[in-house]
Order: C-alpha cells, then sequence, then structure tokens
C-alpha cells in the first residue's frame, strides 16, 4: 500500500494510472476503521483497478467541537487494517491540504430538505461540512466509483446531491450496514461505548427489526412512538428522532399505502456516544 500525504503528488500518480486504463473506487473514512470499511474496500477490488482510501477527520462537518475532540484516532491500526484488506493507496492528508484557503468563504451547496431534517435537524451545518469535504477529496482522487456506506443512508443522499449539483463524473456505490453478531451497526463511535453500554445498545438493532415485523399491523405513528419508549426504558438516555420515512426522499409518513418504499430511521444517545442506524422495512 502507498501512502500519500500531499494531494498534488496523489493526484499526478492517479493520472498516470488513469492514462494507461486503471480505474479506481475511492472509500473515503475518518479512520477508527471496522469491518464496515474493510467490506467497502472488498467491493471496490472487485470492480475497479485501484482502490484508495482516505483519513481524514473533518472538522467542518462537526457541529459540536466535544464530539470532533473525542472522536477516535486508531492511525497505526487504520493503516494496518486496510493494508491486510488490499487497500492500494492511503490518502493522509492534514487539514491545510484539504483546505488550503482557510474555513472563510466555504461554498454553499442548495441540497434542500435533505440538509434540514432528521440530522440535519440536529447537527446544523453538519451536511454543508459533509459536501465540502467529499467535493474535496473527489477533486484529488477523481475515482470513477465512490463506495460509501448504508448506515449513513442519509449522509448517501446528499453526497448523491452534491455530485449533481457539481456536475462530478463519479458512480457512487452505497454498500450494506456491516453488523456485529449482535445486530448492532458497526460504527467508529462504538470505541467509546463501555461493555455495558454496547450490550444496551443492541436495542437500537432490535427496535428496527420489531418495525420492520409489524410495519403492516400497527399505525405508522403508533409504532414510532413505541420504538423511541423501548429505546428510553432500555438504557438509552435520550432519542433525537425515531421515524419512518420514504425513499429516497426520506419524506414522513403518516399511512402505509400500496408500493409504499419506507425506511426506518433512527439517532439516540447511550453515555455520551451519539449512535445513529436505520433499515428498511417495507414488505
Amino acid at each position: 500500500m502507498i501512502i500519500f500525504k500531499e494531494s498534488n503528488s496523489l493526484s499526478k500518480y492517479l493520472v498516470a494510472q488513469r492514462n494507461i486504463g486503471r480505474t479506481t473506487g475511492f472509500v473515503p473514512t475518518m479512520g477508527a476503521l471496522h469491518n464496515g470499511h474493510t467490506s467497502l474496500i472488498a467491493f471496490s477490488k472487485k470492480t475497479c483497478d485501484l482502490t484508495v482510501s482516505s483519513i481524514f477527520i473533518n472538522p467542518t462537518q462537526f457541529n459540536n467541537p466535544d464530539d470532533f475532540k473525542k472522536y477516535p484516532i486508531t492511525l497505526n491500526s487504520d493503516i494496518i487494517q486496510l493494508d491486510k484488506a488490499g487497500c492500494d493507496i492511503l490518502f493522509l492528508p492534514t487539514v491545510i491540504e484539504i483546505y488550503p484557503h482557510g474555513f472563510n468563504n466555504p461554498p454553499k451547496y442548495d441540497i434542500g430538505e435533505l440538509e434540514f431534517v432528521l440530522e440535519g435537524a440536529h447537527r446544523h451545518g453538519h451536511f454543508q461540512g459533509v459536501c465540502q469535504v467529499v467535493e474535496r477529496l473527489l477533486s484529488i482522487v477523481a475515482p470513477q466509483k465512490l463506495f460509501l456506506g448504508q448506515k449513513d443512508f442519509q449522509q448517501t443522499l446528499v453526497i448523491k446531491k452534491m455530485i449533481s449539483l457539481t456536475n462530478i463524473n463519479v458512480d457512487v456505490v452505497v454498500g450494506s450496514t456491516e453488523r456485529l453478531p449482535s445486530g448492532l451497526a458497526m460504527s467508529s463511535r462504538n470505541m467509546r461505548l463501555s461493555n455495558q453500554e454496547l450490550e444496551k445498545a443492541t436495542m437500537i438493532y432490535q427496535v428496527l427489526v420489531y418495525i420492520k415485523e409489524h410495519i403492516s399491523s400497527q399505525p405508522l405513528n403508533q409504532l414510532e412512538a413505541y420504538a423511541k419508549d423501548l429505546l428510553l426504558n432500555h438504557g438509552f438516555d435520550s432519542v433525537d428522532y425515531f421515524s419512518i420515512v420514504s425513499l429516497p426522499d426520506l419524506k414522513p409518513v403518516d399511512i402505509l399505502e400500496h408500493n409504499n418504499q419506507l425506511i426506518a430511521v433512527t439517532a439516540a444517545t447511550i453515555g455520551d456516544v451519539r449512535l445513529i442506524d436505520n433499515m428498511v422495512v417495507s414488505k
């Protein structure tokens, strides 16, 4: 695995690879890697000649400074995991490398209602920061395919919208959520949970499965209220939202209708760790 720290050097190398007909897949990360990330590496390797990953903890997408400070950093372990997974290139940029002009006058992305619902309602400015860093990374790597995980489902929709707005020529591939044997979605934030909290956190998956199994037999608003109560009564300290929304626009749904494509999405906090998850619940 080749490690680049400078964007110009990486771009020149990848241009040379494209000139000899090699295709590139890209897996952007913020480090603290787990099997969800390496599964995307494997996905890329099946369809692209070169697989590039990046590790960059992007400050502009953290609306909570404490959350940014507490984000786990496991660089040595991350490099080993990527190497074992067969990643070809790792991009390890500094903040100055990604934001050479600083944080003043950032671009504004008109991503519509996606910016203000669910995650957007609770993390103001978060998705603007996501768009900002992903556009910058795509301009450096210029991959043919971008690999993202379904756990961050709303984020995948936001990134697709940004790509459409900026006319970037890349295909977005969304890989399924990787889960622990308990059902808990793999997340870098899981590292901050105690063993007891990890056990309690599995209730998110259990609730999502319950919703999927009962989506046709109970009113949607009752299912949402029941899900929130279950989380709060089984160890979670707060629930930002538990919503059953339509695909692909994430709009609220009051009544289940024939051919509704629905996804249950949630964000809940246990201790000081905020977890998100989702599950397609359409029959």
